[in-house]
């Protein structure tokens, strides 16, 4: 058990018959009448965003949640097949709990697999990446990186848009929330 007052972003909660993961929470002291917790919360298993308002000192479940890295081996066709670096055990995960993350992700990849009672709530990956473009329409003379862009295909499959003087090859760093370009990589 846990209150209000002791949120923090990443914490898991286990209330209305599902677990929640915080996203957001701010604590707001209006001039007049009791103080709340306005929260952003994510169903772990479902995706769904709901935004939820606390009493300041409310008390909350929280959820036993064990983080671990773990690093990508390969995909069996349905599942993902991840290993834990220190044990060695292997932890299949479906493509449901992988979510968006499949996009980015290459083998022998760092990622950290969050789980509860044995079942995997979801996978996180580092905040950027490094992959290579493996497909872009060439650049013409004179396009600069203030102009437009254009679509790229990755090493992984995913499709970014990229400046338009970025050609085939070319090593870029990616943003795994939202997959927009972050920079070249030389």
């Amino acid at each position: 058990m846990a209150t209000t007052n002791d949120l923090k972003n990443g914490m898991v909660l286990d209330m209305d018959n599902g677990l929640w993961q915080v996203l957001e929470f701010q604590h707001v002291k209006p001039g007049k009448g009791p103080a709340f917790v306005r929260t952003k919360l994510k169903n772990v298993t479902s995706g769904k965003i709901i935004d939820k308002t606390f009493n300041a000192g409310t008390k909350v479940e929280t959820a036993t949640v064990d983080r671990s890295d773990y690093q990508y081996l390969y995909n069996d066709g349905t599942d993902f097949i991840f290993m834990d670096e220190k044990t060695y055990e292997q932890v299949h995960v479906s493509p449901e709990a992988m979510g968006d993350a499949a996009r980015f992700l290459l083998e022998n990849g760092r990622v950290m697999i969050a789980q509860h009672d044995g079942q995997v709530l979801y996978v996180e990956l580092p905040a950027s990446v490094v992959l290579e473009i493996t497909h872009t329409e060439p650049g013409l003379q004179g396009d600069r990186s203030t102009g437009g862009t254009k679509p790229a295909t990755l090493e992984t499959g995913a499709e970014i848009q990229v400046p338009l003087f970025l050609e085939t090859g070319t090593k870029v760093k990616v943003d795994t929330r939202d997959g927009s370009y972050l920079g070249r990589v030389n």
